[in-house]
């Protein structure tokens, strides 16, 4: 059995949690094998965390921030990032992925996010300059050479926003040279999905794959977060018969 951990705070009326659910549905049945998840509240990650690392074999961190517990999903995102875990981060979960990477990696302990600490001086995660809440806009994806190219094998995609806040553009340089790679970008060329290209499967969206999804097309980056999670166990697996 594969199973996806799915890292934030269940809401039932929010429309991209329902939507969640049913896009994994959808990339689940074309997947075509022995597959569950569930979802995690946030503020059991850090109690928890010593089972649930060794639940899942792929993490979604959701959208639908802030998280009850910041430190509980940026400690299970850094997990993901340096053990090789299957990780897709959308919304939400694409800029605290971006935190998680500007402090461990960066140095920027005190990276922070405006939504939580707006008067923080490391403002990694800022507002957009014009929100994106609710609009559906075209994405260029620019690394050619990228798995997240791979996926989607096509220029241009078209996808649906939520958010009202994403990557500060005075770090995005910075952090797509020390290889969270900014891979697709909008007209105004700024980060719109992040990759971490010495990883199997580490994703960061800012617009919402799962609301893009249907039972006749489930979303490509669904199917190959299943995919990367399946080849994850067999590793495993055969790691534990060789030892």
């Amino acid at each position: 059995m594969i199973k996806l951990g799915i890292m934030g705070d269940f809401v039932a009326s929010n429309s991209t949690h329902i939507a969640n659910n049913e896009a994994i549905d959808h990339a689940a049945k074309q997947f075509g094998k022995a597959f569950q998840y569930e979802w995690v509240a946030t503020d059991r990650i850090e109690p928890e965390f010593d089972t649930l690392i060794h639940s899942y074999q792929g993490l979604l961190i959701a959208p639908g921030s802030p998280y009850k517990s910041m430190s509980g999903v940026l400690k299970i995102i850094e997990y993901a990032r340096t053990h090789q875990v299957p990780a897709l981060g959308t919304c939400g979960g694409f800029q605290h992925m971006i935190i998680e990477f500007a402090r461990n990696v960066l140095g920027i302990t005190d990276a922070e996010h405006a939504e939580t600490n707006p008067y923080a001086s490391k403002l990694v995660i800022n507002p957009l300059s014009c929100s994106l809440k609710g609009q559906q806009l075209d994405i260029e994806i620019t690394d050619k050479d990228s798995l997240v190219s791979s996926i989607f094998n096509t220029n241009t995609i078209t996808e649906n926003y939520y958010c009202n806040f994403g990557l500060n553009p005075e770090y995005q340089e910075q952090i797509h040279k020390a290889g969270f790679t900014m891979v697709a970008s909008d007209k105004h060329k700024e980060a719109r999905i992040m990759e971490l290209k010495s990883h199997p499967f580490y994703i960061a969206t800012l617009f919402v794959p799962q609301v893009n999804s249907s039972y006749e097309k489930p979303h490509p980056i669904l199917i190959a977060l299943l995919n990367a999670m399946e080849q994850y166990k067999r590793a495993n697996v055969e790691q534990s018969v060789s030892s």
